[in-house]
């Protein structure tokens, strides 16, 4: 079994799975209560049924004789089934609220990657996080913990009960079915685990590949190569198939010699019983019948136990990937309500120090700065600076080694997502849902009236076409917002903002891309509309840049140059070589 003993090593320094059954404990116990009494009741009936049939045949001279058993068949029989149908409620309510809880912590712990998950992860990656590797987590229960648990409760109990009559037999029997709990098992994990391991990593590849390349099926189309991928992809898939085939060949191989094995059994039923009860003046004979009868709603108990443990590598492959997440924690943390303390909304900077945990070289070191509310300042720096780490840090997403970002004395990474209420984002890329043109704008602040949805577009000069819309504002945006053009875009991403009503905006250089026209009107937009707001301007150059109150310059990591575009000329020899290199007069 050296697969169970592997995953279990797993389990001792687990953070994602094994916290639950901690936490649902009761559940659990219920569960496997409720699952032992549905086996037991199966198992009952066909005991008292064979013992009715048996006694009913022996032609008693009272009915009264045979009243019991008539009437605990009745019991059984409805016990089945109810207790049946009550283990899968809480069961899977069980699994529901553990893989609720676990995706719940899934998302946090890719969220707190922020906008660097794409440097960290695949797109496939995620994808098969999200998809395989919960549902695996979630079968891991079902399929493997709650049968194996239940199969050794009644193994037990079987043995146990089979010692009143006899403890040699009983003896048998424990050996008998450990060879079904324990060597079938084994079997089937040396058989069919490796092949699911390839199955698990075919799918994930899978994943990545097609993501990868449906990411850049544009390339694929100009190029003129997209029947050499769709041929690549189809080849991958047949591997696929030809490692499912395998498994299911090897499975129906292995439920054979299983059933074969529950022949042996039920003969050593009948050859014990005849031995054991028929020289018992042959009245004792209709017991023969009830213990035979009993083994076969058992087998249900004991079958899957080949399935759930040749699974148990998937398991392992996915707590692995899950545990290899950043821990993400959800605590509720009482942050408070500057909307209603103050109107200013200052952000301090102090002796700021930031790396990635195993980089080594600091991203941002000792950074001081203080931005006053409703100043308009730009954050220059060449690409790797820590423009966008910056940031990451000034919304909170990230909390820095040492140092501290405050927004009026409090620490911006204790807010959470109330960070929201104060600061706003706007992207390089504007992403548009496929739902309304009203639906995307309330993004910003579901509960807008359509009114005030309208006098943003006004204001962000986007209402005009709008209203030109075949439906106007509840026209249906088509998916990834390729109705509108990148400058439009924007705007609306700007509608978002100001809906949102934050006194803080962050512009992650929303220009790129764009023509020098269109930049230049969006910047005008941009700085007209905001001029009650604070707006901390990310960008890679300097068109535009007199919009803004203050230029600091980052570069390794350092605050280099600080000062107005006008000072800055004037003082700073390097600002004036960037200015003329960044008009194209060098």
């Amino acid at each position: 079994m050296k697969n169970n003993f592997s995953i279990l090593t797993y389990f001792k320094k687990d953070r994602w799975v094994k916290p639950y059954f901690k936490k649902y404990r009761k559940m659990l116990f219920l569960a496997l209560f409720l699952g032992f009494l549905t086996f037991f009741c199966a198992g009952a009936l066909m005991f008292n049924s064979g013992y009715l049939i048996s006694r009913a045949a022996s032609l008693p001279e009272n009915i009264l004789l045979i009243y019991v058993p008539i009437v605990l068949t009745r019991a059984f029989g409805i016990g089945r089934p109810v207790f049946r149908y009550l283990e899968r409620l809480i069961s899977h309510n069980w699994v529901l609220k553990m893989t609720s809880d676990l995706r719940l912590k899934l998302y946090n712990a890719l969220e707190k990657e922020g906008i660097f998950l794409n440097d960290h992860y695949k797109t496939g990656d995620i994808l098969g996080l999200l998809s395989e590797d919960i549902n695996h987590i979630q079968n891991l229960y079902l399929r493997t913990v709650f049968p194996t648990a239940i199969a050794f409760i009644l193994y037990i109990f079987i043995v146990i009960g089979l010692g009143f009559f006899s403890l040699t037999f009983a003896f048998w029997m424990l050996l008998l079915l450990a060879v079904i709990i324990f060597l079938f098992p084994l079997v089937s994990v040396l058989i069919n685990g490796a092949h699911q391991e390839q199955q698990k990593s075919a799918r994930n590849e899978l994943y990545s590949t097609l993501t990868d390349n449906v990411l850049g099926v544009s390339d694929w189309m100009v190029s003129q190569q997209g029947k050499r991928f769709v041929a690549h992809y189809e080849r991958k898939e047949v591997e696929l198939r030809e490692i499912d085939r395998l498994i299911k060949r090897n499975d129906r191989r292995h439920n054979f010699f299983l059933q074969l094995f529950f022949g042996v059994i039920a003969m050593a039923l009948v050859v014990w019983t005849s031995q054991r009860f028929v020289g018992d003046h042959g009245g004792a004979a209709n017991w023969i019948a009830a213990f035979v009868l009993t083994l076969f709603p058992l087998i249900d108990a004991f079958a899957p136990l080949s399935d759930a443990a040749q699974e148990t590598n998937i398991y392992k492959d996915s707590i692995q990937r899950l545990n290899r997440l950043p821990q993400a924690d959800i605590q509720k943390m009482s942050v408070p309500n500057l909307l209603t303390e103050t109107a200013n909304f200052d952000l301090e900077v102090k002796s700021l120090n930031f790396s990635y945990e195993g980089a080594g070289k600091k991203v941002l070191e000792n950074l001081n700065l203080t931005i006053p509310f409703k100043e308009k300042i730009a954050i220059l720096g060449k690409s790797g600076s820590g423009k966008s780490t910056f940031a990451a840090l000034l919304r909170g997403d990230l909390k820095p080694d040492s140092g501290s970002v405050e927004l009026n004395h409090f620490p911006t990474s204790d807010f959470g997502d109330a960070m929201s209420k104060y600061m706003g984002v706007i992207h390089q890329n504007t992403y548009l849902f496929h739902t309304t043109v009203l639906n995307n704008l309330r993004i910003g602040r579901e509960k807008a009236e359509e009114a005030e949805v309208w006098q943003v577009l006004e204001q962000v000069g986007l209402k005009e076409m709008i209203e030109r819309l075949p439906e106007g504002i509840n026209t249906m945006v088509d998916e990834a917002g390729l109705r509108f053009s990148g400058g439009e875009r924007h705007r609306l991403a700007l509608a978002r903002i100001l809906l949102q009503q934050a006194p803080i905006i962050i512009l992650d250089e929303p220009t790129l891309g764009l023509d020098p026209i269109t930049e230049n009107q969006l910047l005008d937009t941009f700085f007209e509309v905001l001029q009650e707001k604070t707006v901390i301007w990310i960008t890679h150059h300097l068109q535009g840049v007199s919009h803004s109150d203050r230029v600091i310059f980052i570069e390794e990591g350092r605050l280099e140059m600080s000062g107005s575009s006008g000072e800055l000329l004037v003082t700073n020899a390097r600002y004036r070589s960037l200015m003329a290199i960044d008009q194209g007069t060098a």
